[in-house]
């Protein structure tokens, strides 16, 4: 069982604890998402159905960043239901060299008051003042690749069990 950051149980974890614990699926979901600048988002609206947009991510210290203009709509989504999924750009044509990758969990909002999280970060990323600032707690990350052309090879992680690794043909 994990714990929430602010001492919840059953929630996710930082991209951190995530790489400790399987550092080969972290270098290679971190890789794919590093191959581009864009993603896609996917959070949930007020009456809850999805809303989907782009946005970049960063690693930066052990977690995983979402940075957004303010009063942009997926991080008002985000401030209402913290639920996110995040799928890394799959590139051109359709080879998706890399396989896909695709992170859930739950964005927590860093406030404005929290001036040294915040400046650390600014000026790592240098994004336009000011923005909204979010850092994840991952509780799901799957990564789909083809094997010697015939697999389709699924691996799955969630906090507190390793790595679940399903091929099919």
């Amino acid at each position: 069982m994990s714990t929430h950051t602010d001492g919840r149980r059953d929630a996710g974890v930082t991209w951190g604890a995530f790489a400790a614990a399987d550092p080969d699926l972290a270098r290679t979901v971190q890789e794919r998402f590093a191959a581009y600048t864009h993603h896609v988002l996917a959070t949930l609206r007020k009456d809850g159905s999805p809303r989907t947009t782009g946005l970049e991510v960063r690693f930066l210290d052990g977690e995983l960043w979402f940075g957004m203009m303010p009063g942009s709509m997926k991080a008002l989504d985000l401030r209402r239901d913290p639920r996110f999924s995040l799928q890394a750009n799959p590139g051109e044509g359709t080879t998706m060299g890399g396989g896909d990758a695709r992170i859930a969990g739950r964005a927590v909002e860093v406030p404005e008051d929290d001036s040294e999280t915040r400046a650390r970060y600014a000026e790592e990323v240098e994004p336009p003042e000011p923005f909204h600032l979010f850092r994840t707690e991952v509780t799901e990350v799957v990564r789909t690749s083809v094997e010697d052309e015939k697999y389709l090879v699924v691996q799955v992680w969630r906090p507190g069990a390793p790595v679940r690794t399903l091929r099919r043909t």
